[in-house]
């Protein structure tokens, strides 16, 4: 997939899409995915039960204690810079030449609760610890990739081994995008983010814990523990240097828009929430009072409304997936689909029926709650509003538009 990007100026008339074999560059879509859980166990309780006590106690309380002051280690030395109102290692395994931890830490005045990695080190059952680093699968911890140069803005934190300048400029957006956020979705969450940019795509997909190769071309990834108490989860925005680069100073701020919009409302997402509403929220309130119109929003979906392909459902969750044919014009979809219900009942309406399938459950079933919820909120039911939605997407998306 191509990218279109959101921060260019006005777009030309969409030209036929070459075959994404062919087509180079980024999937503009595929920038906003929503990862719950991803990077790192976000809240309690604990993934991995202590070492059993009974098999080598005197071992066990060796590496305890090893591990308290590595702790206290890296608190005064390559974590100096950071204000850590938590960290700290718990045993959960031993093994020849190795011990397993769980590490909690926690920023002083962003984390409600710590974050939890799951860590190796190299020991030899009796002399110092060694190497640590990530267990296989695990996320790593921000310190792995470098030294760590926090910069605060006014309502977030970034962290990264690179340039204070690029630090300073995702501060910067993310600043705009707490205030973006509050604005349609209200003060009641935290209003404060913790964002971290890596130097590379291959340290991006090491916060992550994931393959590189499955998250090439996704610009930024929140972890947050979808459903959660607002004030349990530690979240983060991880950006992707290499595709985050690629955008206009206005395509960054819609993807940290984007990302921020997640953690606003995690504690009204839930399993049964429909992705192209969670995703297309989060779209509309990034794109909210940018300028840009329908068409340059929705590039491909423009060029298959002009070649008659009128989608015939809402986009389903699988839709959304990284690698999934038809990405671009998923997210294109949810967000017309918020825009549809934003500019015909009002911005209230689109966040009380946000938050109304939330409060609702599961219920009977996702499409039963939806349609309910609707009739509520809107006065109609599902399959009227995806005709609506069907007419308003050829509406917006013609030629003359």
């Amino acid at each position: 997939m191509r990218l279109a990007d959101p921060g260019a100026g006005p777009a030309p008339e969409p030209a036929p899409a070459a075959p994404a074999a062919r087509r180079g560059g980024l999937s503009r879509r595929a920038v906003l995915l929503l990862v719950a859980g991803g990077a790192a166990q976000l809240s309690l309780p604990r993934l991995a039960p202590p070492a059993p006590r009974s098999a080598a106690p005197a071992a066990q309380d060796r590496a305890a204690a090893l591990l308290a002051a590595h702790a206290q280690a890296l608190r005064t030395g390559v974590l100096a810079e950071l204000d850590l109102a938590e960290l700290g290692y718990r045993v959960t395994g031993l093994t020849a030449g190795e011990v397993r931890a769980e590490l909690d830490y926690r920023l002083r005045g962003f984390d409600d609760y710590p974050a939890v990695l799951q860590r190796s080190l190299a020991w030899d059952g009796t002399g110092a610890l060694g190497a640590e680093s990530a267990q296989p699968g695990g996320a790593a911890a921000p310190w792995d990739l470098g030294p760590v140069r926090p910069v605060r803005g006014a309502r977030c934190l970034v962290l990264g081994p690179g340039e204070p300048g690029d630090l300073s400029t995702v501060a910067g957006a993310a600043d705009q995008a707490v205030a973006a956020v509050s604005a349609v979705w209200g003060t009641g969450w935290p209003q404060r983010l913790v964002l971290q940019l890596p130097s590379t795509e291959e340290q991006f997909a090491r916060l992550l814990g994931v393959d590189p190769g499955g998250y090439q071309g996704i610009a930024a990834v929140t972890s947050a523990a979808a459903g959660a108490p607002v004030r349990t989860a530690a979240d983060r925005v991880m950006l992707n240097p290499e595709a985050f680069r690629q955008l206009s100073a206005v395509g960054r701020q819609v993807v940290v828009t984007h990302e921020c919009t997640h953690v606003a409302t995690r504690a009204d997402t839930h399993p049964w929430t429909p992705l192209w509403l969670s995703e297309g929220v989060a779209d509309w309130t990034g794109y909210l009072d940018t300028g840009r119109t329908a068409r340059q929003i929705a590039p491909e979906l423009t060029r298959d409304v002009a070649a008659g392909r009128i989608p015939g459902a809402l986009p389903a969750d699988a839709d959304f997936a990284a690698g999934s044919q038809g990405i671009a014009q998923a997210y294109e979809q949810a967000w017309l689909a918020c825009d549809l219900i934003a500019q015909q009942h009002g911005r209230p309406a689109l966040v009380a029926l946000y938050r109304g399938i939330g409060a609702a459950g599961p219920g009977a079933g996702r499409d039963a709650q939806l349609d309910a919820q609707l009739r509520a909120g809107l006065g109609y039911g599902l399959a009227e509003f995806t005709q609506r939605w069907q007419a308003w997407t050829e509406r917006q998306l013609a030629p003359q538009a």
